[in-house]
């Protein structure tokens, strides 16, 4: 081949690679221009009831209306919300499937794990923040601790013998911090989800539970619980009357729990953005501040680059806390 056809070949293949960029682009913005067009689903890596089932339903109950179109939620429980994740990753990436994920699935289970059947940075598309909050040390009434350091008294006293119930990172990584702390040795009881943990503690199978505000603060308001602190720094919005652990002796304490929308890799980017836009714009409207702040947690807005930094962040803060608190991943 001489040079003049060489130089005709490449040519005709970066006129054919532009023209390639081109069409993608131009399929990219009419998907966004036509998205959403059918139903959208809402994956729940967790039961129906918990904090993440209820953020989801208001999620789509106002999608829906802005839409006009069903905005359907599915919940696949289990395996620490690994199910949910890989049923995500299994679906086309169209941006009609999004999970709403935890600081379980997308942060912390890379601290608690060895490895896992995904990827929560490189598998996913960051859409935007739904909330945040933390979690509430809540006890049977008839428990005859008052307070934080009742309790940590009768676990000095009874080592090994007293219980939490987790059924996410955030309500296992209370108690552990807790044992940390305190220096006690308490016991975790795992469950698929909280709402059954919570439902063992009302019934006497287990001692404690560190429950996500919107799943114990109901049942604590109506007598069926007893609250005994609060993980986050400060007192907790709508909660004030909840003292914080940290004030109650154990210096240094601090655990949140967080919730996001993320979509599948691949996700055209057009799409994502509209759709990460539409959750983002949900959540900074003051009947979304309202309903979270009811229960303790707080709306948290975002573009998908400012919950990629911020996932990033809290992945750094899991892995050292894990490893603080001398937890051997599983």
């Amino acid at each position: 081949m001489n040079k003049h056809n060489i130089t005709r070949r490449l040519a005709i293949n970066t006129l054919l690679g532009a023209a390639l960029a081109a069409a993608a682009c131009a399929s990219f913005a009419q998907t966004a221009a036509t998205w959403p067009n059918k139903p959208v689903r809402i994956i729940v890596p967790f039961a129906a009831g918990t904090t993440t089932d209820q953020a989801a339903r208001y999620i789509a109950l106002k999608m829906s209306d802005i839409t006009k179109l069903p905005v359907v939620v599915e919940n696949k429980a289990g395996a620490s919300g690994f199910i949910a994740l890989q049923y995500v990753l299994q679906q086309p990436a169209d941006g009609y499937t999004f999970v709403i994920g935890t600081v379980t699935t997308h942060s912390a289970n890379l601290a608690f794990f060895k490895k896992l059947p995904y990827d929560p940075v490189a598998d996913f598309v960051p859409l935007s923040g739904v909330t945040i909050g933390g979690v509430v040390l809540a006890v049977a009434p008839s428990n005859p601790a008052n307070n934080v350091q009742d309790l940590i008294a009768m676990a000095k006293k009874n080592p090994g013998k007293l219980t939490f119930g987790s059924g996410n990172s955030s309500s296992r990584s209370g108690g552990e911090i807790l044992k940390d702390l305190a220096g006690i040795n308490i016991v975790n009881v795992p469950y698929k989800a909280l709402t059954v943990a919570i439902t063992d503690l009302m019934g006497g199978q287990i001692d404690m539970v560190f429950g996500d505000g919107p799943a114990v603060l109901p049942l604590i308001r109506s007598g069926k619980l007893k609250a005994l602190g609060v993980s986050t720094v400060g007192r907790m919005p709508s909660a004030e009357e909840i003292p914080t652990i940290a004030e109650q002796g154990v210096k240094g304490y601090e655990s949140t729990g967080w919730l996001a929308a993320f979509a599948a890799k691949g996700t055209p980017p057009d799409v994502a953005d509209k759709l990460g836009k539409m959750i983002a714009d949900i959540m900074r409207t003051p009947d979304a501040e309202k309903y979270f702040l009811s229960n303790a947690w707080k709306p948290i807005p975002m573009t998908g680059a400012e919950l990629a930094a911020f996932q990033k962040a809290d992945i750094a803060r899991w892995q050292r806390m894990v490893k603080s608190a001398g937890i051997e991943p599983e």
